[in-house]
């Protein structure tokens, strides 16, 4: 599929499951990342899905310099099993001065810890996970949910049969709900930043972003 064209780039260091799976999901969005772990294995596995795919030592300043880790706006932490590793990465990132880290952490201790030495974002992807799993339990209409602030959010929801057929545009979400659609996924392929002119299709899941309050009356008066 090709890519869609932006200007943010991303890397994820790690790639366990976590830092797999955001690789991909950021690769298949349409943005540039690279993908940086130890393992060879686990490069060679992810080689195909993503812009780029570097074996190396992440916890060695230099060779992040030469990959050149500071001219990306958000790098992802994803070391999940070597604690000491995931908070020095991190230590050296913001040293670095790369503009936005996001750093994975395994509890509330670890994520205090992370947050003090300059993480930008700390995420708990088990913690995470059992949030998503409870939300889309109580809905058939969400495909994914994930908490972006403790108000806003962003879910993967079915397109509404009564908006199925209409644009962007003259279904106007954001002023009957207050919700932005910044992507929409049509069977393997996904459109980042879709127009007003983009029509919504049966089958087609929405990627929409807003409060929690506009997202839950959206999933309760458009369906």
């Amino acid at each position: 599929m090709a890519k869609v064209k932006t200007q943010k780039l991303f890397a994820v260091i790690g790639l366990g499951r976590f830092g797999t799976s955001v690789a991909k999901t950021l690769s298949r969005m349409g943005y540039e990342v690279l993908a940086i772990d130890s393992s060879e294995e686990r490069i060679n596995e992810v080689a195909d899905s993503v812009t780029h795919a570097v074996q190396a030592d992440a916890e060695d300043e230099e060779t992040l310099k030469k990959l050149g880790i500071r001219n990306f706006d958000t790098v992802i932490v994803a070391i999940g099993s070597d604690v000491q590793a995931n908070i020095l990465v991190t230590v050296i990132l913001k040293d670095m001065g790369v503009r936005h880290v996001v750093a994975k952490a395994q509890n509330d201790l670890h994520g205090k810890v992370l947050t003090k030495v300059g993480a930008d974002q700390v995420v708990y992807p088990e913690r995470d996970m059992g949030v998503r799993v409870a939300h889309a339990l109580v809905t058939s209409t969400v495909m994914d949910y994930l908490e972006l602030s403790p108000v806003h959010s962003l879910v993967e929801i079915r397109s509404p049969e009564r908006f199925v057929g209409q644009t962007l545009g003259k279904a106007d979400l954001r002023a009957r709900y207050g919700i932005t659609v910044i992507a929409i996924r049509k069977g393997d392929d996904v459109m980042a930043s879709p127009g007003a002119d983009t029509l919504i299709e049966k089958g087609d899941i929405l990627v929409a972003v807003g409060s929690n309050d506009d997202l839950n009356r959206f999933e309760g008066e458009a369906f």
